[in-house]
């Protein structure tokens, strides 16, 4: 019976599960975690055939899914565990929590008695609703050349499918139709070459699926100008103008661009706070102020009724300092390897009340690739993280829904670290002279007018795959970034942008760098009335 009843399961969810792992998991009597043990599974190998080798590649994401089970469950489960060979790996994390990680048996007891008026009726079924939009999938693969081609073609696509959505583009043609001399037609390209003439004209080599041409933007034409300064190289831009198969004059430069046409309310007033570059494991990392932080969270800071409301906790990349991260790091490291920091991040994360969802992505300083997209945090060495059950980890760049409910969708919020700025704070000429490194909602804003978060090809590491996952597909409410570790909010095209800040003090290779910091700045918005208010922890 309990066969039929996981197979069924499986059918329902759009996978399929072998026979000797359906015959392992028919034997114990509590199907309903079985059924979330193989959805865990289908989840993080994205396979849609369950095999025991499946099983086997990602043993040990099971094996702390396990240990998220209440006591109870788990105890029905002990036979399965020990045929599936999950029970000594599972002995061992247990013996390092309670060596490495002491404290963690004393966190549950603060949580438990927390003066705090949350119900446990509360925290178990009034959990926020948080739903991910986009969280891209792993990817490893031996390179080739043909990789980046097709890398290139996929974003030329999609871009063109974005951009050929603006009204002003009229007579859209191919590169290789443009026969004789003609006027006022438009093509969408992507950007290969850019240079300034003897006539200070701005030259422009642009090229689709079908061929290339050159496009020149006249200084004599000031506001077209203006917007060709911006372009950069590997963008996909469309063009309005005369010309013939050898040369195009532009009289218009059309970006893809982001808008939103509504600022969402919801009908329930929420709390959603945001932070990023936490830098745990550093020598600098402000501790002290991260715990008032906590006490700020958990209602041990008088005269913050706003507290009970707060449901989400964004962590934007860059939790721990890492390892090897810049020359002479080690100096700087208070905590020297990379899974000891993690074991450091979950004895702080926690420490907050779990009914406050806290979505996690990864940043460059994270122990896991710096191609992006970036995966999940590594279990390998984040696996303290994955023992806490109101984590929910995601990928950079990723997509997550927040506060829908029956009448109202929710707010898109767009999360990416952001290794890609310095890249265009130091090369588009307009954010240099704004020094935008240091204004970093300008730099969100370009990308966001870009409709791609790292357009050039040199601006950051890539993975490149069939999808581009740096295109902006879905437009979002709210735009969070880091990285630079300024604090900005402001708006753009009605989108929500946010910029953190650092709990890590300046360091002797940010003040090399130039970077002016800011420290312990925490953005919280409302859901409701749509209100921005930052807390300061300095």
């Amino acid at each position: 019976m309990e066969n039929q009843n996981i197979l069924n399961f499986c059918l329902e969810k759009g996978f399929l599960i072998d026979k000797e792992i359906l015959r392992l998991f028919s034997e114990t009597s509590d199907v309903e975690s079985v059924k979330l043990i193989i959805e865990k599974i289908r989840e993080v190998s994205q396979q849609k055939i369950i095999t025991k080798e499946v099983f086997n590649q990602n043993k040990e994401r099971v094996n702390n899914f396990f240990l998220t089970l209440p006591e109870e469950n788990q105890k029905k489960l002990e036979n399965l565990k020990i045929k599936l060979g999950l029970s000594i790996e599972i002995s061992r994390k247990s013996h390092e929590v309670s060596t490495d990680l002491s404290k963690f048996s004393k966190f549950e007891e603060e949580k438990k008695s927390d003066k705090i008026n949350f119900k446990n009726k509360q925290i178990n079924s009034n959990l926020s609703n948080v739903r991910i939009i986009h969280s891209n999938p792993i990817l490893n693969k031996k390179l080739e050349v043909k990789d980046f081609v097709n890398y290139f073609r996929s974003r030329f696509s999609e871009m063109k499918n974005i951009l050929q959505e603006r009204s002003e583009l009229k007579n859209l043609i191919s590169i290789n139709k443009i026969l004789g001399s003609r006027q006022n037609f438009s093509i969408i390209g992507l950007i290969s070459d850019k240079r300034i003439t003897k006539n200070k004209n701005i030259l422009l080599e642009v090229e689709d699926l079908t061929g290339k041409i050159r496009v020149l933007i006249s200084q004599n034409n000031p506001d077209i100008y203006k917007k060709a300064e911006e372009i950069t190289l590997d963008s996909v831009i469309a063009f309005r103008g005369t010309g013939n198969r050898e040369i195009i004059f532009a009289n218009e430069v059309i970006f893809p661009d982001s808008i939103i046409f509504e600022r969402k309310k919801s009908p329930v007033e929420e709390f959603v706070l945001f932070t990023a570059d936490l830098h745990i494991g550093s020598k600098l990392f402000l501790e002290e102020n991260f715990l008032k932080f906590i006490d700020y969270l958990n209602g041990k800071v008088l005269n913050t009724p706003e507290v009970e409301k707060i449901k989400y906790l964004i962590i934007a990349g860059d939790l721990i300092a890492g390892v090897g991260e810049y020359p002479g790091q080690e100096k700087d490291l208070k905590i020297s390897d990379v899974e000891s920091q993690y074991a450091k991040a979950a004895e702080l994360l926690g420490k907050i009340r779990n009914n406050i969802k806290i979505i996690i992505c990864p940043g460059n300083h994270d122990a896991l690739r710096i191609m992006e997209p970036q995966p999940l945090l590594d279990e390998k060495y984040a696996w303290p993280l994955y023992n806490l059950k109101n984590i929910i980890f995601v990928t950079n760049p990723s997509q997550v829904n927040i506060g829908s409910r029956k009448g109202f969708s929710g707010f898109n919020i767009l999360l990416y670290h952001g290794f890609s700025y310095h890249y265009y704070a130091n090369n588009v000429s307009r954010l240099m002279k704004e020094k935008a490194v240091h204004q970093p909602d300008k730099l969100m804003h370009y990308l966001l007018k870009q409709k791609h978060l790292a357009p050039t090809h040199s601006s950051t590491l890539y993975f490149p795959s069939a999808d581009d996952f740096l295109v902006i597909k879905d437009v979002p409410d709210i735009f969070i970034s880091a990285h630079t570790h300024k604090s900005a909010v402001s708006y753009y095209n009605n989108i929500l942008t946010i910029s953190s800040s650092s709990w890590e003090s300046k360091t002797a290779y940010q003040e090399k760098l130039g970077n002016e910091p800011d420290f312990c700045k925490v953005p919280m918005f409302n859901l409701k009335t749509r209100a921005i208010k930052i807390l300061d922890f300095e």
